[in-house]
């Protein structure tokens, strides 16, 4: 892979980072509780705390797609910590997944009545799916890769 190729994707996952913590700080201004609420209170609000309490998983996937396009330019793409790194990007979407679940079940259980959490349920849909594709992604070039890595290990080892 060209290096400009490589640094436009590390361009494009430090951008996907910027937007989302953008958004983590500017939407919890304009939800409807925040009407009624200070600055402090606002940040202070326990679902907005589980939000960004969970965010930190996708910052680290990012993170860690951000490091194994480090690996992919230094020619390092079969290497252990390239493995390593598709299986943290696969935990992450695995835990992503499920504090997603967790947080769409909490909705759905005790929301106000008077609300229709129809529209973040099928954001929290969505989001899972997602980020179930981004994991069985990361399985399936995780175990490619593993095997590549043991095919080259065995001819080296019969040469």
């Amino acid at each position: 892979m060209k290096r400009i190729s490589i640094v436009f994707l590390q361009a494009v996952i430090v951008l996907i980072g910027i937007v989302a913590l953008a958004m983590l700080i500017w939407f919890p201004l304009t939800e409807g509780r925040a009407t009624n609420l200070n600055l402090i209170n606002i940040y202070l609000d326990p679902f907005i705390l589980y939000g960004y309490a969970a965010s930190i998983a996708f910052f680290v996937a990012l993170y860690k797609a951000f490091k194994l396009l480090g690996y992919i330019g230094q020619n390092k793409v079969f290497s252990l910590s390239a493995v390593k790194t598709l299986q943290s990007i696969k935990y992450c979407a695995l835990i992503l997944s499920i504090l997603i679940l967790m947080a769409g079940l909490y909705i759905r259980v005790f929301h106000n009545k008077e609300d229709d959490p129809a529209g973040f349920l099928a954001i929290c849909i969505v989001t899972i799916f997602i980020a179930i594709v981004v994991a069985t992604a990361a399985a399936i070039f995780e175990k490619l890769l593993q095997n590549a890595i043991d095919m080259k290990s065995e001819n080296d080892l019969t040469i």
